[in-house]
């Protein structure tokens, strides 16, 4: 496996200086980019397997083990702030459970059957897509998982950064960003890992845009859950309206803190719940109902 092999460039790392150390890092890190892009018709194919599945009803998992695992829980756990998401719309399993997004879970990636345990539990069904994050390829808790899920027909989608892995044989969609030896021989949460998380930022983000959660790049559905969130929403229905700060604290305030609303209501001069019906009409999407 790539992720296995020595990184010539880095074998005698332990006698550089600090400043020597932090460069090649970063030489590397540059990699992995270039290894994303070229993965980039994988990456659309699968966004779009995962709108269309979120617009139906279904659901977006990532199930991993270790740093995948690890990545594809905060992937899922910022949907919510950033898109107002309810957490059960995007959600992140790792093997072992929740302790083990600090703690080692010894053995737990090796068990096939606890991937299965763990999907059932969360209810997986034919309308929900998983993604199955491994930088190996080969991890038996993931593979099974999307075998699970082919199974009853759920959409299984593949993420490693082996070429012709194991789990290539079982996905329905395949992402392998090949970012080449790490600067620590087999330490993927560097490379690999920064190529995963990238990805798994294109595959949420990208699809919420396309569900109609912004408005150009302004996060037009995001949940002002603190100070500076709230001043974003004010912010952003400035942008959109060019009202002032107080007119614009004044809409949100009116609006339940629903950014859309608020910028529905005072650009076509409706009530929060005129608005709201405009937005269910358009499926969510502002600029839409701003049209209609």
């Amino acid at each position: 496996m790539t992720t296995e092999l020595r990184n010539e460039a880095s074998a005698t790392i332990d006698a550089a200086s600090t400043l020597e150390i932090v460069d090649l890092i970063n030489r590397e890190d540059q990699l992995v980019a270039k290894a994303v892009a070229a993965e980039r018709e994988s990456i659309a194919a699968a966004i779009d397997v995962i709108t269309q599945r979120l617009r139906q009803g279904g659901r977006l998992l990532y199930i991993g083990a270790g740093t995948s695992g690890r990545l594809g829980v905060l992937d899922a756990s910022e949907c919510p702030p950033t898109f107002n998401t309810p957490p059960s719309m995007v959600v992140g399993i790792i093997a072992g459970g929740r302790e083990a997004l600090t703690n080692a879970i010894e053995g737990a990636e090796d068990n096939p059957q606890l991937s299965i345990d763990d999907l059932q539990a969360h209810q997986l069904t034919e309308r929900d897509v998983l993604v199955g994050i491994a930088t190996s390829g080969r991890t038996p808790y993931v593979i099974s998982a999307l075998q699970y899920a082919r199974s009853i027909g759920a959409a299984a989608i593949g993420l490693a950064c082996n070429a012709q892995s194991e789990m290539a044989q079982v996905a329905e969609i395949m992402i392998t960003p090949i970012v080449g030896p790490e600067v620590l021989s087999g330490s993927t949460r560097l490379k690999a890992g920064t190529a995963t998380k990238l990805v798994l930022n294109m595959l949420t983000t990208a699809s919420m845009i396309k569900l109609g959660k912004t408005y150009g790049n302004l996060m037009v559905d995001l949940r002002a859950s603190n100070v500076k969130l709230k001043a974003r929403s004010v912010r952003i229905v400035q942008a959109i309206t060019h009202v002032s700060p107080e007119r614009a604290t004044e809409l949100l305030q009116m609006s339940a803190g629903e950014v859309k609303t608020a910028i529905v209501v005072e650009l076509n001069q409706v009530t929060p719940e005129q608005a709201r019906l405009r937005l269910q009409q358009a499926n969510g999407h502002l600029r839409t109902a701003l049209e209609g």
